[in-house]
């Protein structure tokens, strides 16, 4: 007797455990390629924003004139990135240094804490949903060999059962479980190359960050003292 072992086929014919295992497996993926393609926008946009303002503001702009083009930004909830930490230094700056008892030490403080604040609310925003990605990638395949065990334990206890078998009636049990396990790494594969790229992009445009803060530090105290 012949037997159909397309994908499909196999797919439909699994048993309701195998069936939970994929279809959880495919929300997975699916949710993993959300993040991904999110993820590559909003971190490919952070690099740019680096380096468009790190040109502006080092082309010896007044920066009093581009903190209130950026404070203007932000009232309209449209600051990010380097700006949102230069405009959060800068303000505190400003702030601190109208008060006459300040010294040029605690205003370059203050400026300085503002801006980690800032720059740890960067961090968060870009980190999101990156545990996801390393989430799926680590239990996913677990997850698809669960299905797969469980449907060859399926296989063998229908096999036990029969008085004669062959491996036309194995095949096909032990063919829908070992899918589960191929959408485990279908799963997988994508959210850890993913988050390995994204780890190391994040991770330099947070050294971009923290050299900009050490810079901008060092601007504010020369303008404290002056």
């Amino acid at each position: 007797m012949e037997t159909d072992l397309s994908m499909l086929d196999l797919v439909w014919k699994a048993s309701p455990v195998v069936k939970a295992v994929m279809a959880m497996l495919i929300l997975v993926s699916l949710y993993s390629w959300t993040i991904i393609l999110y993820k590559r926008s909003v971190l490919k946009r952070a690099r740019k924003n680096v380096v468009q303002f790190e040109r502006r503001f080092w082309s010896g702009a007044d920066l009093s004139e581009l903190y209130k083009k950026l404070a203007a930004k932000r009232e309209r909830g449209k600051l990010t990135g380097m700006e949102a930490i230069f405009e959060a230094g800068f303000r505190e700056f400003i702030h601190l240094r109208k008060q006459p008892d300040n010294d040029a030490t605690y205003i370059v403080e203050g400026a300085q804490r503002s801006m980690r604040v800032a720059l740890n609310r960067e961090y968060e925003n870009l980190e999101s949903h990156l545990s996801f990605l390393a989430t799926a990638g680590s239990t996913s395949p677990y997850i698809g060999l669960f299905g797969t065990v469980w449907g060859i334990m399926n296989s063998f206890r229908s096999l036990g059962s029969s008085a004669s078998a062959s491996i036309t009636d194995v095949a096909p049990g032990i063919a829908e479980a070992l899918i589960a396990t191929a959408i485990g790494l279908f799963a997988a594969i994508p959210a850890v190359v993913a988050y390995n790229r994204f780890a190391s992009d994040l991770e330099r445009v947070m050294a971009r960050y923290d050299n900009f803060v050490e810079e901008f530090s060092t601007v504010l105290q020369r303008q404290a003292r002056s």
